[in-house]
């Protein structure tokens, strides 16, 4: 069972990364564009991916949390473990704010400019990393 628990919590991992990665880049030429009709095109398609990609982010966690408890007696002295979950918790935050964001541009009271976005973009890639060389590596 717990295998199968960890084969669904890392396909729902890449869903959800594939939205995370895609939406600020989405939110970078929305804040690059002049048209209405392409921003509210761009508002569409935020919404539509947003909503797309929070299952799979709750489906991510329900997997975690279900493979952490089937073992906690490990996890719960694994240092790793406890860094791996503090950056998930911030990804969390960060896809929550995404959804923010979404409802921002679709209001047009996005105040950021696309730089800001191009380098929000990056956020997700460095806690990925570190994520799978944690789990991977296990160095703590």
């Amino acid at each position: 069972m717990f295998l199968w628990f960890k084969a669904l919590h890392i396909i729902f991992v890449i869903c959800w990364f594939a939205g995370i990665f895609y939406l600020p880049r989405l939110f970078v030429h929305h804040a690059m564009s002049e048209d209405l009709a392409t921003q509210q095109r761009l508002s569409i398609m935020e919404r539509k991916l947003y909503r797309f990609t929070t299952p799979f982010a709750v489906l991510t966690v329900v997997f975690g949390v279900a493979m952490a408890y089937m073992n906690w007696g490990y996890y719960k002295t694994a240092i790793w473990f406890h860094i791996k979950l503090t950056l998930a918790l911030i990804l969390l935050v960060y896809h929550f704010y995404c959804g923010h964001l979404v409802r921002q541009f679709a209001a047009q009271k996005n105040q950021r400019s696309h730089v800001f976005y191009r380098v929000f973009n990056e956020i997700p890639v460095l806690f990925l990393f570190a994520i799978v060389i944690l789990v991977v590596i296990k160095p703590f």
